[in-house]
C-alpha cells in the first residue's frame, strides 16, 4: 500500500473510508493529482514516483493550522 496525501481547502468534501478517484495532470517536469471533482490536490511528483492506480480509499483526515489534509492509500 501508498498512501499518498493531497491538501484539502474546506473540511466534510470526502470521509475516511470513502472510495476516491484521482486525475493526473502534467506540468513540464512533474506530475500531480486532484481527487475528483476537484477536491484536493497532491503535491508535485517526478516520472518515477508517479501514481499509476486512479482509485484509492480515504485513510485519514487531519486539519493543522495550514489547513485540511487528506491522506488517501493505493494500492501499489
Amino acid at each position: 500500500m501508498r498512501e499518498i496525501e493531497f491538501k484539502m481547502e474546506r473540511m466534510g468534501l470526502v470521509s475516511e473510508g470513502d472510495r476516491v478517484e484521482i486525475t493526473e495532470g502534467v506540468l513540464p517536469s512533474a506530475y500531480y493529482y486532484t481527487i475528483c471533482p476537484a477536491v484536493a490536490m497532491s503535491g508535485n511528483f517526478t516520472l518515477r514516483e508517479r501514481i499509476t492506480s486512479r482509485e484509492g480509499i480515504v485513510k485519514e483526515i487531519r486539519e493543522t493550522e495550514k489547513g485540511y489534509y487528506v491522506i488517501v492509500m493505493f494500492d501499489e
